[in-house]
């Protein structure tokens, strides 16, 4: 077994993707966005997303076209938003598709159900959002939701990513 300094599955620095390492390189909180009841659950993580002010507030995320989140999205047009902290990095990894999830994505946590969607155990700072509008950007979709409600709690170990790793 070798023990290696770097990542063993990086890629070489030449074959990046240049947007990726820029992006990346942004960091942002890390974002839980959940929709759906019942076994029409879907959830992803999302770090990019960005919070527009206004006589209505708006959510603006960029989510895989490809998810199971941008399928149920499209049925239930509205989700809940909400803020991971460092303790919930594990269910941050397992819905954005890069940890394992026995049991099923929605048996790594507690959940509770409101009128836009599951909000897991922990989180006290969420925004439940209408969607107003989808559209193609690049290999996303760009979601723009209308907030409904927002609840702000304490903020003790906000969970960031930069860079590829949780910070």
């Amino acid at each position: 077994m070798t023990i290696h300094g770097g990542h063993p599955f990086a890629q070489p620095e030449s074959e990046r993707d240049q947007i990726r390492r820029l992006r990346g390189r942004l960091g942002g909180a890390v974002s839980l966005w959940l929709t759906g009841a019942g076994a029409g659950r879907a959830g992803l993580t999302v770090s990019s997303l960005m919070v527009a002010g206004g006589e209505r507030g708006r959510v603006l995320g960029l989510i895989d076209p490809d998810s199971d989140l941008a399928d149920e999205l499209a049925e239930t047009q509205v989700a809940v938003i909400g803020l991971l902290e460092w303790p919930h990095r594990e269910l941050a990894d397992a819905f954005a598709g890069v940890a394992p999830a026995p049991g099923g994505l929605f048996a790594q946590a507690e959940f509770a159900d409101t009128p836009w969607g599951p909000l897991p155990a922990g989180v006290t700072t969420w925004a439940g959002v209408r969607v107003e509008e989808v559209r193609e950007v690049g290999w996303s979709q760009l979601i723009t939701a209308t907030v409904e409600t927002i609840t702000i709690g304490e903020e003790i170990r906000p969970l960031e990513h930069r860079r590829g790793r949780y910070r």
